[in-house]
């Protein structure tokens, strides 16, 4: 299943795969600012011969057509970093901007995936079919995947695969269940009007305070009462701003949170109670509610062929010790936007190793990866694309 003269190109392309990443880290950019990340990938390509077009505002998809018909299939690689501050300033990498780093990884992305590009490039005679690549910007923000799809990024395409590096799995690790794997995730704001005055009178007033808590304690039972338990769910209050002065009863507040899970029908259910919710608490006190709901990544559901195939190919290509199934997490994904398209499946890659301090949580200024997955990360895009055009 696998291609020896892919596994061979990789490691022979191991050091410039570990230069690309840290170069790539020590110069960030944020959501939709992808531009230097984004020249660098137009120039590497140009140099290998890939056909690419840049994306708008930034991004880049480009295509590896091979010597012979066949389907096409995608490899996706994100290129934003975060508005976090880096702790790690004894690395020789570091980031060079302050307030601005690589805290999740998605510049080991980059890097694995313009190196299985190379690689693949280099056995695209014998190849039935086509590579797409996808360098997306904006993931973080959850747009960049949808701008993609709108700008035609899986046109034509049989199926797509990405990865993501885990600091949570150990290194030489590899999962990808089939089924659930990222939650969908939503953003709410409830604002709750009531009336001020002065401290020393509340009976003149309607405390917007009072109502405002009175909401955050309750609409946790729409999770633990109201919701299949067999369905995980997960509603968090993340921000209250309420109040402007000690001795003024509050006539405003505003509350944001975020919903997390895998069934739809869950979903819409929180999204229904929660305003139900927040209307009646408001009601009770005398108070109007508010409330903006926003959908923002889906599901990311992996399809069991695509599964089985990375399982059959990470086995394969790095040990069936390898294989490893990690539970699904809370977190959110906008490579589902892709995968609403087109089947597919995203896998992580473990980059955990408490001897080289790299088992922080993704998006803590601390945050490195063990650049020995790097290596797995780019084969495992390569060998996928190669195993999905010949099987």
């Amino acid at each position: 299943m696998i291609n020896e003269q892919i596994k061979q190109a990789i490691q022979q392309y191991s050091e410039e795969l570990t230069a690309i990443r840290r170069k790539l880290h020590s110069e960030p950019e944020l959501s939709w600012e992808e531009e230097n990340t984004t020249a660098f990938v137009c120039d590497y390509l140009e140099n290998l011969g890939i056909s690419y077009r840049r994306a708008v505002p930034t991004g880049v998809i480009a295509t590896i057509e091979g010597g012979k018909p066949g389907k096409t299939v995608a490899l996706r690689g994100d290129m934003d970093a975060l508005s976090v501050e880096e702790l790690n300033n004894d690395l020789p990498y570091a980031s060079k901007t302050e307030g601005k780093m690589h805290a999740c990884g998605h510049d080991a992305h980059t890097a694995m995936l313009l190196i299985a590009a190379k690689a693949l490039n280099e056995s695209k005679e014998e190849l039935p079919g086509n590579v797409r690549l996808l360098f997306q910007p904006a993931e973080e923000v959850a747009e960049g995947a949808k701008a993609f799809v709108k700008q035609g990024a899986v046109d034509g395409v049989d199926n797509v695969f990405g990865i993501h590096i885990w600091s949570q799995m150990p290194t030489n690790k590899v999962s990808c269940p089939e089924g659930p794997s990222f939650a969908s995730a939503d953003l709410f704001t409830v604002t709750f009007k009531g009336r001020g005055g002065h401290g020393a009178m509340p009976h003149d007033c309607i405390d917007a305070a009072v109502v405002a808590s009175s909401f955050v304690m309750n609409v946790q039972t729409i999770v633990s009462r109201t919701v299949d338990t067999l369905h995980p769910a997960v509603l968090t209050v993340g921000k209250m701003v309420v109040g402007t002065r000690f001795n003024v009863i509050a006539e405003n507040a505003v509350i944001e949170g975020t919903v997390r899970c895998f069934d739809p029908k869950t979903r819409d259910h929180i999204e229904t109670q929660l305003k139900h919710y927040a209307e009646q608490v408001a009601a009770i006190y005398g108070a109007t509610a508010q409330v903006e709901y926003v959908r923002g990544t889906q599901a990311v559901n992996n399809d069991v062929y695509s599964a089985k195939l990375v399982q059959k190919v990470a086995a394969e290509a790095f040990g069936a010790d390898a294989v490893y199934f990690e539970k699904p997490t809370m977190g959110g994904e906008d490579f589902s936007e892709y995968m609403a398209e087109v089947p597919g499946s995203f896998a992580l890659v473990g980059s955990g190793n408490p001897e080289k301090d790299t088992e922080w949580a993704h998006h803590h200024g601390k945050f490195n990866i063990d650049e020995d997955a790097l290596v797995i990360g780019a084969e495992l895009y390569a060998q996928y694309a190669w195993a999905y055009l010949t099987e």
